[in-house]
């Protein structure tokens, strides 16, 4: 919950949103309002027809999409949002032959106008330290071509990025991907001690390269198709991870220079708000607009037998997910719960959600 102010904020002294700029030091930095936006949801582990709804609905609400490890397909580019793309361990999208990442691929990727940044996902909350398993049924024709991947063949990324072993490694990766692309390329992951972070830290110094961003996910990230020993008992929570990263960032000068994305279970307005407390300058959710597309949690996200339409391939089952519908009500959901954290704001007498002091938080009420 949060502390009122006895002097909250007048309509007339409501600000527009702070606008945040990532990548300032690439040819193409990205700027935008957008504090609240959809966490990756990749194609192939999803439908053709929940990507489309996701992207559109992300427009729609001027937020942005991130495509998760299945690369950047036609229903991403069809719905239009402004979109992240993810490198993910198996350089889905982006692989040469050998499964390595081709910067040739990237650079030519890097030249839509819609792909505005890159993130290179280490782990997420999910599964943290083990890889994403896409059964051969649903690897189509269509969702190998985009993951440049063989029809009809379980897809099994790799636990981690062969080439990252280390701090040294991940500098070396992030400036690649920056001269590649000229666009600002992130990074993601779970956090499993706060003072693994120094290590990074120190590379990124020693080489002077820094991430455009971090996004960090929760261990309390959700899928119905990852290990349960993972999902319960691996990495940190984000009501721990989020104030270790803030205060490591702090500690090492380089909070004003690296932004801070949270990821994981953020879904109400109060936890929206309570994470831009903290410092973060967004939030990305798959599971708030995933309910909003008619997500019942049914767990057979692996199966492709997914009744809702959303994690199957099956036409018949697609069928009962409109995307004109459903975008629709993500972006109500994404508009309507920026609504609600903007009210919180102004009861603490911040001017925008980007201002909430952190004084103001009186417990977090973020419990799952």
């Amino acid at each position: 919950s949060f502390a009122n102010s006895f002097y909250p904020t007048l309509t007339e002294d409501v600000m527009h949103v702070r606008a945040v700029t990532f990548g300032s030091d690439t040819p193409n930095p990205y700027t935008t309002e957008s504090y609240f936006n959809i966490s990756g949801t990749s194609y192939g582990s999803m439908s053709s027809n929940a990507i489309f709804a996701l992207s559109r609905g992300a427009k729609l609400a001027g937020a942005w999409h991130n495509t998760g490890e299945g690369g950047f397909s036609h229903y991403h580019e069809k719905g239009g949002a402004d979109t992240v793309f993810q490198i993910g361990t198996a350089n889905y999208g982006v692989r040469g032959e050998n499964g390595a990442l081709d910067y040739d691929k990237l650079t030519q990727l890097a030249s839509k106008e819609q792909i505005v940044m890159f993130e290179i996902k280490l782990s997420q909350g999910a599964k943290p330290g083990k890889g994403g398993i896409l059964p051969g049924n649903k690897v189509t024709s269509e969702i190998a071509k985009t993951r440049g991947i063989p029809e009809g063949q379980d897809s099994i990324s790799p636990n981690r990025r062969e080439d990252v072993g280390n701090g040294d490694e991940l500098a070396e990766l992030i400036a690649r991907v920056k001269q590649a692309t000229g666009k600002p390329v992130g990074i993601k992951f779970v956090l499993g001690r706060p003072q693994d972070l120094d290590e990074i830290f120190k590379s990124f110094k020693k080489h002077n390269v820094y991430p455009s961003f971090i996004t960090l996910d929760g261990a309390d990230g959700g899928t119905g198709a990852a290990p349960a020993a993972l999902m319960d008992h691996v990495g940190m929570l984000l009501d721990r991870s989020l104030p270790a990263l803030m205060h490591a960032l702090e500690a090492h000068g380089l909070r004003e220079q690296i932004p801070v994305c949270a990821s994981g279970k953020l879904i109400t307005p109060a936890d929206i708000a309570w994470a831009l407390a903290e410092g973060a300058v967004a939030v990305n959710s798959a599971r708030g607009p995933m309910f909003a597309l008619g997500c019942i949690q049914a767990l057979q996200c692996d199966k492709n037998t997914c009744p809702t339409g959303i994690t199957t391939h099956n036409k018949r089952l697609m069928r009962g997910l409109n995307p004109k519908v459903k975008s629709q009500r993500v972006a109500n959901y994404i508009t309507n719960t920026k609504k609600q954290v903007g009210y919180i704001a102004h009861a603490t007498g911040a001017a925008c959600a980007r201002s909430i002091a952190k004084d103001r938080v009186i417990r977090k009420s973020h419990t799952s």
